[in-house]
């Protein structure tokens, strides 16, 4: 079994660089050790109010996340350095969507100036689809299949997902 840690990010715009939410879940040896979740003020923040709320952030209405709960959050550049120590020793970073979940690492890491870490993604829809041939392979197709419990676009609860669902495939002898 890997050692490896699971992410997903939640983005407050089109911006690949405005994570305000990131869920960490590190697995060794097939078990869940550690689970983080940090808010992050994203780059374009500008504070709203009940009845205006900020244009920056487009998709609250995905993940629930609105700018007061992030007015007092750190930055990216503040936030990963603390949240970094997790990857140590990790063979890879798996995500939902590897694509998207490694895009936003990357911007955000440019942006802040951090070197972005060198692990490679693991995708978990591809997985999915390789392992048990699941169609469609959204988040709460996958969890539905596995019986894995999931509070969608949480970014603990979807890293959490994400970590399962390699569990699961390592169980069936898929080698990462």
């Amino acid at each position: 079994m890997s050692t490896f840690v699971a992410i997903d990010f939640e983005t407050a715009d089109r911006g690949q660089d405005s994570a305000c939410s990131v869920g960490l879940v590190r697995v060794e040896d097939g078990r869940i050790v550690e689970k983080v979740v940090q808010l992050i003020k994203p780059p374009r923040f500008a504070e709203g109010d009940l009845f205006n709320p900020a244009p920056d952030f487009e998709f609250t209405y995905i993940h629930g996340i609105k700018p007061d709960m992030v007015a007092s959050a750190p930055t990216f550049a503040q936030a990963w350095p603390k949240l970094e120590r997790l990857l140590d020793g990790a063979r890879f970073m798996a995500a939902h969507n590897a694509p998207f979940d490694n895009g936003v690492l990357t911007k955000c890491c440019e942006a802040a100036r951090l070197p972005k870490p060198a692990h490679r993604f693991v995708c978990t829809v591809r997985l999915a689809r390789d392992t048990w041939k699941l169609y469609p392979t959204k988040l709460p197709n996958v969890c539905q299949h596995l019986g894995i419990a999931l509070n969608h676009h949480e970014a603990l609860s979807d890293a959490e997902a994400c970590a399962k669902i390699v569990i699961a495939a390592e169980k069936q002898g898929v080698k990462l």
